[in-house]
């Protein structure tokens, strides 16, 4: 998707980057990215400053599949009780289920039939897990609109210098090089490297390279 400025040039666009962990790598690009060049609509060729705001945003499956794995939840039965504790029923009908992964525990002693509430409480329990992993999504989604909204002026990440040196230098890790034209053309693995080295570590990005 792309919108065309008012006089020239692009004034907005959105791209869909697909590749293994493409979200990992890219996301640390979000931010404000400043340029300095020559500009080519200026008849008096003065130099020219610019920004670029760019956002990454990952693409998110809406579909959510509840695959519950029975070695993942303990069975319990026991005689269900009903007001001051008495037990209503003489067999164990009642039926609590623990998912280990989660922590859920769900309880259903309605019926009279152990298979009954057996079945009533698997489907409490894929819903508590979808309620979950809905909340957890919801979540993610916040996050990276707060992260957007953060991505002002003056969060400035990178700059590209064309004239009257030419210097590429990322603000955040202090990795610079020359080859201008090479990172405008999409060498950006040395500066995504830093920027997740930070947070996880040069070893972990050395391997990832490997």
């Amino acid at each position: 998707d792309e919108h065309a400025g008012d006089t020239a040039g692009i004034k907005s666009a959105t791209m869909l980057i697909k590749g293994e962990n493409a979200y990992g790598w890219l996301k640390s690009e979000s931010g404000v990215h400043r340029l300095v060049r020559i500009s080519p609509y200026d008849s008096n060729a003065r130099r020219h400053t610019s920004f670029a705001s760019v956002w990454v945003y990952p693409v998110i499956d809406d579909t959510i599949v509840v695959d519950i794995k029975e070695s993942d939840v303990r069975t319990d039965t026991y005689r269900a009780s009903g007001a001051g504790g008495q037990h209503i029923n003489k067999t164990d009908s009642a039926v609590r289920l623990t998912h280990a992964p989660t922590g859920i525990v769900v309880a259903v002693q309605a019926e009279r039939s152990q298979h009954k509430n057996r079945a009533k409480a698997w489907d409490m329990l894929r819903a508590r897990i979808y309620e979950m992993e809905l909340k957890k999504r919801e979540a993610v989604a916040q996050a990276e609109a707060d992260s957007k909204t953060e991505i002002g002026w003056g969060r400035q990440i990178r700059s590209y210098v064309l004239q009257p040196y030419q210097m590429v230098k990322d603000l955040r890790t202090g990795v610079e090089t020359s080859d201008t034209q090479g990172v405008l053309d999409g060498d950006l693995d040395e500066f995504l490297a830093a920027s997740l080295s930070q947070k996880l570590g040069p070893e972990t990005i050395v391997e990832d390279l490997d």
